[in-house]
Formats: structure tokens, C-alpha cells, sequence
């Protein structure tokens, strides 16, 4: 059996019916696109951990090293599964050296610029903006801000229940926002409002008049609001950074506040406060040079 056979059994029998809809889709595009064309035409068999070595030099020469990982991690799955199948004696991707990835520097706005997205939205009669001040002071991710309902936000008590996420993709209807539970359990969770924000969100609420906190009842994709994002940064005069540059700029001034890793860390829907300070060094750097300052003016 090629190594291409395989691949599409893997991916309708072990794959598909076991993963959300996008994990699906991002399998099956990095089958298509990376292992394929490299490795399809192979028996099983004849697969050799130096061929999926040169491999993997080759994709490092062309690709971020997280996309190269990404890559690995699915041959490496799918080889694992041909062993348990029978099909393969071993699993040979086992011993791939993999790149060294370097996670990207966490991009967020400044004071200034953040006060000049809030003014301009809080100013402004289009209620679909509501969304980057949410973003701004929950650290919500752009598919569970899409995918939220007012059912999900109880002003009253001043909360935000976050059960579901979305994307855009194909359907049988054609493009589309989908909407599905969050990527890790962690994600499910309820973030508090800053009693300063639910005015805001009641008059937010009164304007939309729909089943969505933005577009109402117009499920807007997260694609068209990612331009949108990029259309009010462009008219203030704010250089661009994609939209999950608002949830970084909430943990940065969240840790700039005072605020607890372990708190935040549950805020953002994080696997764990490692995850959190991993991503934040930078800005917990700052908070605590802070600190020390403050506890250096004991000096006499």
C-alpha cells in the first residue's frame, strides 16, 4: 500500500470521526499539500527514517518551524496508527529531529493606542465594534467572541460563560461560520465583566436587537470581522496587528494591574499557569522590576 493510501484511510477512519470539523480540515490540507507530494508515491514499507528526515529538512527550508512541527506530528500519528493497524512493523517517524520552534514575540497595543481604540468604539453608534472592547477587558479569543450569544452574558451578575467557539469553513451550504464546542476543556469557563463594562454592554445589547453580541442576528464570519478590526485600526492612524493582539494586550495590562498568574491563567482559558508565563515573561518582567522598585524606595 502507498503511503498516499493510507493517509485517506487514516483520515476517514481514525480521523474524522474522532476531531472537530477544523482539526479535520487542517489534517487533511497538510496530507495534501506536505506529505503527499513528498512522501505519497512511497509503499508503507519503504519508508526509512532518513527519508522522512530529508523530509522534514526540506519542509524546514520552506515553512515556519510550528508548521514543520504541526507536520511531523501528523506523519509521526498516522505511521503510529499503520503499526497498530498491522500494516506497518514500526513506527519510523519516531525518531525525527525536529526544528527548533521559537515562539513568536507577543504583540499588544500601547496604553495610548488602547485608549484610542476605546474612545473611537465607545464613541461611535456601530454596535458590532462592541466586540474590541470586550476583547479589550475579558481576553477573549476572536471565535468565542464571534460565536457568543447574550445568553451567554449575564449583566445581572455581571458574567460571561464561555461554552463554544467558532470558525469559518466549507459546508454543505457553502462558506460559512461554524460554530462548535472550544478548542481544549480548558476554554469552557466563566470570565467576570469589570462592573465598569456592563453599562457598556447593556446599551451594546439594546442596539444589536439579535441572538449575537455582534451582528445581532447576522452571524457575521470571523474573517469579515477580522477586517473590520483592520479597517478602524487603518482610520486611527494605528499600526496593524492581527485581532488576537486585543487578548494580549488584556493579559499584559491584566499583569500590569497586579493581577495573580493563576487568575489570569483561568481568565484566558489556559491549560495551566505555565502556559501563562511562558507567553507573558516579557510583561511579568516588567511587573516585577516594578515591584522591586517599590520595594526599593524602603531604602533609606
Amino acid at each position: 500500500m502507498k503511503y498516499k493510501d493510507w493517509l485517506c484511510n487514516w483520515l476517514s477512519a481514525y480521523v474524522r470521526p474522532v476531531t472537530k470539523q477544523r482539526t479535520f480540515e487542517k489534517y487533511e490540507r497538510i496530507c495534501r499539500v506536505q506529505l503527499v507530494p513528498y512522501l505519497g508515491e512511497y509503499p508503507l514499507e519503504q519508508l526509512s527514517p532518513m527519508l522522512l528526515q530529508n523530509f522534514v529538512n526540506d519542509l524546514a527550508l520552506r515553512y515556519a518551524p510550528n508548521t514543520v512541527n504541526v507536520a511531523i506530528s501528523v506523519c509521526t500519528n498516522s505511521l503510529k496508527r499503520a503499526v497498530a493497524c498491522g500494516v506497518l512493523a514500526q513506527n519510523i517517524a519516531e525518531g525525527i529531529v525536529r526544528p527548533r520552534s521559537e515562539g513568536k514575540p507577543v504583540e499588544c497595543f500601547t496604553a495610548d493606542e488602547q485608549k484610542l481604540l476605546e474612545r473611537y468604539v465607545l464613541g461611535c453608534k456601530n454596535h458590532k465594534l462592541a466586540g474590541i472592547v470586550l476583547c479589550l477587558y475579558t481576553g477573549l479569543r476572536i471565535g468565542e467572541l464571534m460565536a457568543l450569544c447574550w445568553e451567554d452574558v449575564d449583566l445581572a451578575k455581571g458574567l460571561i460563560y464561555v461554552t463554544k467557539s467558532c470558525h469559518d469553513g466549507w459546508t454543505t451550504n457553502g462558506y460559512q461560520k461554524i460554530v462548535e464546542s472550544p478548542k481544549t476543556k480548558n476554554s469552557v469557563r466563566v470570565i467576570p465583566i469589570p462592573k465598569q463594562l456592563v453599562g457598556f454592554l447593556k446599551g451594546a445589547k439594546r442596539g444589536a436587537g439579535g441572538k449575537y453580541v455582534v451582528g445581532g442576528d447576522k452571524a457575521v464570519s470571523v474573517r469579515s470581522y477580522q477586517r473590520t478590526f483592520g479597517l478602524v485600526l487603518n482610520k486611527l492612524h494605528i499600526a496593524h496587528r492581527g485581532f488576537h493582539a486585543l487578548r494580549h494586550t488584556f493579559a499584559t495590562r491584566a499583569i500590569e494591574c497586579g493581577m495573580d498568574v493563576k487568575t489570569l491563567s483561568e481568565i484566558l482559558g489556559h491549560k495551566n499557569a505555565n502556559v501563562t508565563l511562558n507567553r507573558y515573561v516579557h510583561s511579568l518582567l516588567d511587573h516585577k522590576r516594578n515591584m522591586m522598585d517599590r520595594l526599593g524606595k524602603l531604602l533609606q
